[in-house]
Order: structure tokens, then sequence, then C-alpha cells
């Protein structure tokens, strides 16, 4: 395999919520003014990531996956998820507020969608000034009252909302109960699932008068009704890999980049980075690739040593 750092085609969508931060602060070519989720690198079937740079310039994830598995993947990785890269990065630009929902287990999911489970963290990239999100319950809860606020519509009453800023980091267990509010760009790393249980849209239309699907039934067992701790604190020492998640599906490190890194691996996983801020280049056998903020990577595992040179903030991720 030809070894350089993977840039992907952005997958844009349209969401009811979006707006146009996609493009003003992170660069995108977004299709319009309601575009919510910028897909960075996707193995969800039916928006399988494309290469967007070098040698396998037009490839889809999947071609890479089979040809060159351990490579791509790492041994760890690859022994543990074959051909399924089990990862989906996101950009999210909520304009409006997302609906309220929560997420399967592994175990439920793969029993009712033949899916992963999704566990996800969200990185602050941007917020306005009093913007909240909700995570979790104010106290512990119950399926009853959970029903009767929903029923109600005074759910909001027994949730957590949080305001948050720039640089706020937030771990969703499935089961939390959540919601992106208003005026905030989020970095999203989750396990590679496209299932969500919604469960409150805040009563509203899109343009042609209907509503989004509800999901309440199925998110009665997928729920966990007891108090989450979800905000995670962590340092930020530059040049230096700073813990901020480490759990079975992923770990996640926040690193300030200033001048340069020798960064060497193992080669048991692929490492990702996710640049939230500024501009860097990847070095390889004196070959320069420059990225910039907006931009995910994909370094391959079989790819064990690089440089890191710039002034960047990088989240960096990878499977332990």
């Amino acid at each position: 395999m030809e070894l350089y750092p993977l840039i992907f085609e952005p997958i844009l969508k349209e969401r009811i919520w979006g707006g146009t931060k996609l493009k003003t602060d992170l660069g995108k070519n977004i299709p319009n003014d309601i575009t919510g989720e910028s897909w960075e690198l996707s193995d969800v079937p039916g928006d399988m990531s494309v290469v967007k740079n070098g040698a396998y310039a037009g490839k889809p994830l999947i071609e890479l996956l089979k040809a060159h598995p351990e490579a791509v993947l790492g041994d760890k990785v690859y022994d543990r998820f074959g051909l399924h890269f089990p990862l989906l990065f996101k950009f999210l630009d909520a304009h409006n507020d997302l609906s309220i929902q929560v997420h399967p287990n592994d175990e439920l999911a793969k029993k009712r969608h033949n899916s992963f489970g999704k566990t996800e963290m969200w990185y602050v990239m941007q917020a306005d000034e009093g913007a909240k999100i909700i995570v979790g319950f104010k106290e512990d809860s119950s399926p009853e009252e959970y029903l009767k606020h929903l029923d109600d519509k005074n759910l909001i009453e027994i949730l957590n909302e949080v305001e948050v800023n720039e640089g706020d980091v937030f771990f969703l267990e499935t089961g939390t109960i959540h919601a992106i509010g208003a005026g905030i760009v989020i970095a999203e790393i989750q396990q590679t699932s496209d299932i969500t249980y919604r469960i409150y849209d805040w009563d509203r239309v899109d343009a042609n008068g209907n509503s989004r699907e509800l999901h309440v039934e199925n998110a009665l067992d997928a729920m966990n009704y007891k108090v989450s701790n979800t905000k995670k604190e962590y340092t930020s020492i530059p040049n230096t890999s700073n813990a901020v998640v480490d759990c079975p599906y992923f770990t996640t490190k926040y690193l300030p980049l200033k001048g340069e890194m020798v960064i060497e691996k193992e080669g048991d996983s692929f490492t990702t980075y996710i640049c939230t801020d500024g501009e860097y280049t990847v070095i390889i056998n004196d070959v320069v690739y420059n990225f910039k903020k907006g931009d995910t990577i994909l370094i391959p595992a079989a790819l064990k040593q690089y440089t890191l040179s710039g002034e960047a903030t990088l989240l960096e991720i990878y499977i332990a």
C-alpha cells in the first residue's frame, strides 16, 4: 500500500435544524442553507466515504479495506472488526435545536437493526453565547416519570441542560438522553452506526408540513434513567497527546500543536486527526502534506512514523 495521510470527500447532509457554519467556519462546499452535517469519514451503508487525495483519489473506503485491511486498520482493529471501519467522524452545525433522542447499545442495536450501537463524543468547536445542550436527567428518573413528562409536553423539566463553550467535551454512553441546542458547532466521534431513537422534536414540521418520525417505544428500554456524568475535563499541554476519552470503542487525545512533533506508532491501529483550529503539515520521508481547520485525516496503521508541524489544535483518535 502507498502510505500517506488520507482525506475523504465530505458527505453533506441537509437537516431541518442545519445552517451555514459548515461553510463559514469550516470551509465546506455546502449545497444549501440548512446543511446540518458533514460526514468526514464513514463506513455506514449507503454513505461510504471516498478518498479525495493522492494515489487512491476516487476509491471508496471499502475498496481500500478489501485491498489493504491490516495496513489501513491495523492488526488489532482488523482482528476485532474485520473489513468494517468501526468509527464515524462528523461535523455538526446546529442552527436550531436538534431533537431529543437516545441511542441503543450494541446488544439492542444488533438485535433490532443488525448494527453497532452508538457511543459518541462531542467536542464543542464553536458556541454562541448562552448555547446549551441536553445530557441526561437532572435526577434519577424512571420510564413512568419520563413518559408522563413526555405526554405533558414538559419533558425538558426533568432533563439536564448545560451551557457550553468552545473546547468543552462530552462523552455520551449509549442510553444517554441528549440533544444539541441551537448555536453550536460540534466535532463528533462515534461508533459506525446511524441508529437514533428520536423522542421529541419540539412539535416542528418540515417545509411540507410533515412531522419527523418518533421512536418513543423503541427508546423505552434503550434509555439510561440514572444521572449521567458526561462532561470530560482534560489538560492542554502543548505538543502532548492529552487524555480526553478512553473507552472500548475509541481513545481520544487533545493535541495542541506548536512547532514540530515526531510521532511513532506501534501499527496496531489507524490514527485519525481532526483539526479544530489552525493549520499544520504531516511530513513523511520529506514529503509535506498540508491540512487546516475542518480537515479530518486518516493515518493508515502501517504508517508508523511521521512528523506533525504547525500551529493547530488537533483531536487524535485511535482504538486501543
